[in-house]
């Protein structure tokens, strides 16, 4: 590949299915970026949620500053520090991998509970190998915190402009929840991507990422749209799944940062 590709963005989601912050550079672990989706709603059954069935998570924000994460919802605002949490160990499920985890504390539980409406808490995967997802299509284990399925979600940005193409009213990254962004020659083309570097970090591509209805949820302001997911629907559908981005794995650790060229 002669083309210099580079990051252009980087996106944690601390809480899963909350809003994401975008960050000049990062710390890569194994289990995903530094202090993304280490936490997650869960509700009174230990179940967890996402914004498939409550949009509005959606609208709170999160921030990460001196080993605090305050989270602004409207006009309100709460904090508690990102080393906090109770003693009891809780079994929950992210789809069908099971994970321990821990509760906050009593005070953020009832915030959330609070203002989603309904009884949560928020919990918080304490250590690497917590919850293992296993990759049916390549038979191996990873380690992985919260999200989904892999811990890292890689977009081109040439995918983007293909669909915006496409689209009549044009719409952002932050619809499809990346934790990084390169820029690209070619639409699509990060699917075939095979073991690359980024600031001394190896990653390896695990496999394109099937997207649900969330993509249609608009992050400005919660609603759901018909869009991404038609338009894609009718060129990116692959054996029933319709793809945008790829699930990618780090096979080391360090710093990555915006401006950081791809080393092929």
């Amino acid at each position: 590949m002669n083309t210099i590709y580079s990051v252009k963005e980087i996106y944690i989601y601390p809480i899963k299915s909350l809003a994401g912050i975008s960050l000049t550079s990062a710390k890569a672990e194994e289990m995903g970026f530094e202090n993304d989706r280490r936490w997650m709603l869960v509700d009174a059954e230990n179940q967890m949620l996402t914004q498939r069935e409550h949009r509005i998570m959606s609208q709170f924000y999160p921030q990460i500053s001196n080993g605090k994460i305050s989270i602004t919802f409207q006009d309100q605002k709460h904090e508690f520090s990102t080393d906090e949490s109770l003693e009891d160990a809780i079994e929950v499920n992210v789809w069908d991998d099971k994970s321990q985890v821990v509760e906050v504390n009593l005070e953020t539980s009832k915030w959330f509970s609070l203002h989603l409406g309904f009884e949560c808490k928020l919990v918080k995967i304490l250590k690497n190998g917590a919850r293992k997802h296993e990759s049916s299509r390549l038979k191996e284990t990873f380690n992985v915190s919260l999200a989904d399925g892999y811990p890292y979600l890689l977009i081109g940005s040439k995918s983007l402009d293909f669909l915006n193409e496409k689209l009549d009213e044009k719409i952002t990254i932050k619809r499809f929840r990346p934790n990084i962004v390169v820029s690209t020659e070619n639409p699509h083309e990060e699917d075939d991507f095979k073991t690359f570097a980024i600031g001394g970090v190896q990653f390896k591509n695990i496999k394109p990422c099937g997207r649900c209805v969330m993509v249609n949820n608009d992050p400005e302001n919660g609603r759901l749209k018909k869009e991404p997911l038609k338009t894609l629907s009718k060129y990116r559908n692959v054996d029933n799944s319709v793809l945008f981005g790829t699930n990618i794995v780090s096979l080391n650790s360090g710093i990555i940062s915006v401006g950081d060229e791809v080393i092929f």
